[in-house]
């Protein structure tokens, strides 16, 4: 049989499956795959008028003037790299830990109304999740400083005002909007440890901590290496919307990224052709980033996405 002829036999056989699956592949293929033509204008001066075709070739105009011409631009990627390094640092071991809690739970009723609690975060939007922090961190209203008033005689503080404090509230509003929804793969994970293993510790004078060390953590190590791989890709953005709506001129030092000045100079300025660059520029740095790490996790572990 060729394979052509193995081709034809095999979508034959499995046409139910393959009919499931081609919504999906429509939906990559329209909307992620077909649009990327467009990536040809950062090296043009492209001009709506004129269309893809009709603009001027003008090669890496664009890049340089991104990394030699625009006096902002390091500051960008600084700011970018430090949110992602400690989102990565606070908040990807949050929902690991938090998973490890709930395992160790024994009271089902308990452990399902903290779990839930922990969830519904998840589904606020980024904007309720904005005015909720803008309403607490008021410096007159603001929960956050009647207690710091009232109960500690400190004077208020402006935390969306100061630079210093951007950087704390953007992390700690992700693990407490994300954290809980997180531990789900993790929790998927741990049940499909097999329950021998802890019995078979237990026979060996292993104590609940030894088990979780040598059993639960190890069991989660595949899930963890995938995710963190993953993350990476987009290690040079961030949260765009939440930026947006909580940054403002007085914090640009620590909370202008890269992607709210591709926002400024390329839907507010209309300068398509320098922000498709930008952008071109994140991916790109993004897709080494999870080649890398794939790589290495391959080298080191059992675990790689390919």
């Amino acid at each position: 049989m060729t394979s052509m002829s193995r081709f034809w036999f095999v979508l034959k056989k499995h046409k139910a499956l393959y009919l499931l699956m081609l919504p999906g592949i429509l939906y990559y293929l329209i909307f992620k795959y077909l649009p990327m033509y467009g990536v040809v204008i950062a090296f043009q001066n492209f001009s709506i008028g004129r269309g893809v075709l009709g603009s001027k070739f003008v090669g890496m105009k664009h890049f340089v003037e991104f990394f030699v011409n625009t006096p902002d631009s390091w500051k960008l990627i600084r700011n970018t790299v430090m949110l992602n390094v400690y989102d990565l640092l606070f908040h990807f071991p949050a929902p690991v830990l938090l998973a490890l809690l709930f395992h160790e739970l024994r009271i089902r009723w308990f452990k399902r109304f903290v779990q839930t609690i922990s969830y519904m975060p998840h589904f606020l939007s980024t904007v309720v999740i904005a005015g909720i922090l803008v309403t607490f961190l008021s410096p007159s209203t603001g929960v956050v400083n009647h207690i710091l008033v009232k109960w500690f005689g400190m004077e208020p503080i402006l935390f969306l005002g100061l630079p210093e404090w951007f950087r704390t509230i953007y992390v700690g509003s992700e693990i407490w909007q994300r954290v809980g929804w997180g531990t789900i793969l993790y929790l998927a994970a741990i049940a499909g440890i097999d329950p021998t293993l802890y019995e078979a510790a237990k026979i060996d004078g292993a104590n609940r901590f030894q088990q979780i060390r040598h059993i639960t953590f190890v069991g989660m190590v595949p899930v963890m290496i995938i995710l963190f791989v993953l993350n990476l890709g987009n290690f040079m953005e961030t949260g765009f919307q939440k930026i947006l709506l909580l940054y403002n001129s007085m914090t640009y030092e620590t909370a202008d990224v890269i992607n709210t000045f591709v926002y400024r100079r390329g839907i507010l300025d209309a300068d398509f052709s320098f922000a498709t660059a930008v952008g071109l520029f994140q991916s790109a740095t993004g897709f080494i980033l999870v080649v890398l790490a794939n790589r290495i996790a391959r080298k080191y572990s059992e675990t790689s996405l390919w």
